[in-house]
């Protein structure tokens, strides 16, 4: 099992590409099940994730061509089974994004039900609930989510009793192929939810609404194929901000946007960083100086982002000041704080609730990654550590970061990976 060691000290300067989105590609992905005819998908991440839902496609019949600029052309007009395995949907939450396309395009689905990040309850019944209210027979069977319909989903109003990215996502592509109109109320706002709309209406989809809490889709009775580039992944793009911040530095990241940035720019302004944007890049200069401690409180998009709640407690932890950290989205997020303490931080956790006092410096540790972002954060602390520290289980990292090492190694950090 690989692991990353990390010497701390060095100052970030430099430039970077950030890679297409994690949490867009997945559900655009699925959305290729909705048509018989070949979608062609450029900016696609090269990221285990995304490798994992192109063989959930293969299992089941979808043929993928893997082009030489690494984009992927998809067609599920050779789709020989409806069945997401268990062997498969274990170890990525996501997979369940294929349910919706599946019923509605083919009457019939079988998903196992879900593995993935230890981070806390992520249901599935609002999937469910949604599919229910749309004419889909669905029984949990032997650990698989069992859905079928006799002809075409039917359009219906459905009111999510909390904001859930993927439920959204599930019943949005559902619709797309459904008879009638579907209205989504208390609909998921995030970037990625709209980069999925519009690339169903790349492909013949009827959708107004879509960045807004209420969706409203008039379904067609066909898609057809498409090409589509993936959006930038908001959340890598964070992350190597804060990686600039907490060690002084300067970084330029390109193939961004700004524009889905707001929340963490704005707190990252708030730390003392001199932010400069264009219309596809960030710059962002400490110019030397130590961040200053912030508060933030996670929730829903166009709030501060849950996935980025680490990467900001890793900043405060090497700040001037206290800052307070309120989680509200997942609970049981604050794993990495345990590992953080490992390293000399100061934090207490109450709840939801973390306090973080900042020291001028960490000190190297061994630690280990619990989940994807807690992961990234490990890598943050070890950046503005004094030592070697070496980062275990970064399986997680690979999860939802393209080539981490290089691009901090282009920035100037010391960092490689070392098998186990």
């Amino acid at each position: 099992m690989d692991k990353l060691l990390i010497k701390g000290g060095a100052t970030l300067n430099g430039g970077i590409r950030i890679s297409g989105a994690k949490n867009a590609a997945l559900p655009i992905l699925a959305a290729t099940l909705l048509t018989e005819q070949p979608v062609h998908l450029s900016n696609l991440p090269h990221l285990h994730d995304i490798t994992t839902m192109v063989e959930l496609l293969g299992v089941m019949g979808v043929e993928a061509v893997i082009n030489e600029d690494m984009s992927v052309e998809i067609n599920a007009g050779t789709i020989k089974d409806q069945k997401a395995p268990y062997s498969l949907v274990k170890t990525m939450r996501a997979s369940i994004l294929v349910l919706g396309p599946l019923v509605a395009h083919y009457g019939r689905a079988s998903v196992s039900l879900p593995g993935g990040c230890a981070i806390g309850s992520r249901p599935v019944d609002l999937h469910i609930m949604g599919l229910e209210a749309m004419g889909a027979e669905v029984q949990i069977v032997d650990g698989y989510i069992e859905a079928r319909v006799d002809g075409r989903l039917k359009g219906a109003e459905i009111e999510f009793g909390v904001v859930t990215v993927t439920g959204t996502e599930n019943i949005l592509m559902a619709a797309a192929l459904a008879e009638g109109q579907t209205i989504i109320r208390n609909a998921a706002k995030e970037p990625e939810v709209v980069d999925l709309a519009n690339c169903l209406k790349a492909m013949g989809a009827k959708i107004e609404g879509e960045g807004t809490d209420t969706i409203v889709v008039e379904g067609v009775e066909s898609l057809h194929g498409c090409e589509y580039s993936v959006m930038p992944d908001r959340i890598e793009t964070g992350t190597y901000l804060v990686a600039g911040a907490v060690t002084g530095g300067k970084v330029t990241l390109k193939n961004t946007d700004a524009s889905i940035m707001k929340s963490v720019l704005d707190k990252l302004s708030e730390s003392g960083a001199k932010i400069t944007t264009g219309d596809n890049w960030i710059e962002l200069d400490m110019e030397g100086k130590r961040p200053k401690a912030v508060s933030i409180t996670t929730a829903p998009y166009p709030d501060f982002p849950t996935d980025m709640q680490a990467q900001f407690t890793v900043l405060n932890s090497i700040a001037d000041g206290t800052g307070v950290v309120e989680e509200t989205v997942f609970e049981n997020r604050f794993m990495h704080i345990q590992e953080l303490v490992r390293m000399g931080a100061i934090a207490q956790v109450n709840g939801n609730e973390a306090v973080i006092t900042g020291q001028e410096k960490l000190k190297a540790a061994p630690v280990m990654a619990t989940d994807l972002r807690a992961s990234a954060s490990l890598v943050l602390a070890a950046l503005v550590a004094e030592g070697e520290t070496l980062v275990d289980r970064i399986y997680h990292i690979d999860r939802g970061y393209e080539c981490i090492e290089e691009k901090l190694q282009n920035l100037g950090a010391t960092i490689k990976r070392v098998a186990a």
